[in-house]
């Protein structure tokens, strides 16, 4: 009996210890929900402890891992890309969205819609190779800064949301990106600044094809829309590219509905978690107006869901990585 209970005490140090590791956040009823679900579902024995194999995690990235304000960042890499190679394109001086771009019209080009953004992303994007395109990316990041901030992009993650993954992690969970941004995108900086890799990475997609370039096989890149991992379409490719239902889901906006409802409509302990933009001071505030990461229909049914509301303002210590 002395025995069982020293080994129920380290273990239950250990689970301290770890969260512990959550040093970015402030002592709220949302750290000690989380806490409480991952000791939860990982004490064997317990009524609703959930084998390590099953232990999912899903996290929407844009605005849930980092900043998404005042476009997605990926956004931000197709302009820059549009107008590194406008030369090569005369027309886009009146085409749209690409005149816009290249006048600075930031409103222009948000008005250009969903047909517009894609055009954007298809002419930055398509043509190069899938290698082409990852080391374009990491150029960008490399040199290119948030216009309010001055930050890398890359640098402008989420420490409390960083150190919610590493608890997981160190609790048995394996943890995925499931976002409606670009995939191969963030599949260039996602195992550096998440500890995600890139087989654990979803996201929307171009349609891609096999080549032959100079007696090497590539994967290029084409100007067709091949899937958008936004909103319905989250659950699907979970179901394709994970083949577990997720007992954790966490996101910020309208487009992460469906994945929280998905995953915690299963059987057993399931949990659904919200990012809260509250701090105007820090980063943005926004939510339901917002034409970025609306958060509408989500704030208004996460208590009755039993979803947790993380309030950015008063949760965490820090914001971004010090």
């Amino acid at each position: 009996m002395k025995y069982s209970m020293i080994l129920s005490g380290l273990f239950l140090t250990c689970l301290n210890l770890k969260a512990e590791s959550l040093a970015s956040w402030n002592d709220s009823g949302s750290k000690s929900a989380i806490v409480s679900f991952v000791e939860e579902v990982t004490r064997e024995n317990a009524p609703n402890f959930v084998r390590k194999e099953e232990r999912i995690a899903v996290f929407d990235n844009d605005g849930t891992l980092w900043s998404e304000q005042p476009v997605y960042f990926q956004l931000f890499y197709a302009i820059d890309r549009v107008k590194a190679t406008a030369p090569e394109h005369p027309e886009w001086k009146t085409e749209e969205p690409f005149a816009s771009v290249l006048k600075g019209d930031m409103e222009g080009v948000l008005k250009s819609g969903e047909e517009g953004l894609t055009k954007l992303l298809a002419a930055s994007h398509a043509g190069m190779t899938k290698a082409e395109f990852a080391e374009a990316v990491s150029d960008w990041f490399a040199t290119a800064r948030h216009p309010k901030t001055g930050r890398p992009y890359n640098e402008m993650i989420y420490q409390p949301m960083v150190e919610v993954l590493e608890y997981l992690r160190a609790n048995g969970f394996k943890t995925y990106i499931v976002s409606g941004g670009g995939i191969d995108f963030i599949r260039v900086f996602a195992e550096e600044a998440y500890g995600i890799p890139p087989e654990q990475v979803v996201g929307s997609s171009l349609r891609s094809r096999y080549e032959v370039r100079d007696g090497n096989p590539v994967i290029v890149k084409l100007p067709e829309l091949g899937f958008i991992d936004d909103k319905e379409g989250k659950p699907v490719a979970i179901v394709h590219h994970i083949g577990r239902r997720p007992i954790m889901a966490f996101g910020n906006s309208d487009g992460d509905f469906q994945m929280l409802e998905w995953t915690t409509a299963g059987d057993g302990a399931r949990l659904g978690v919200y990012l809260h933009h509250t701090d105007d001071e820090r980063e943005v505030a926004y939510d339901r107006d917002s034409h970025i990461g609306a958060l509408d229909r989500g704030l208004d049914e996460a208590d009755e869901r039993g979803w947790i509301l993380i309030d950015m303002k008063e949760d965490w210590k820090f914001i971004y990585p010090e």
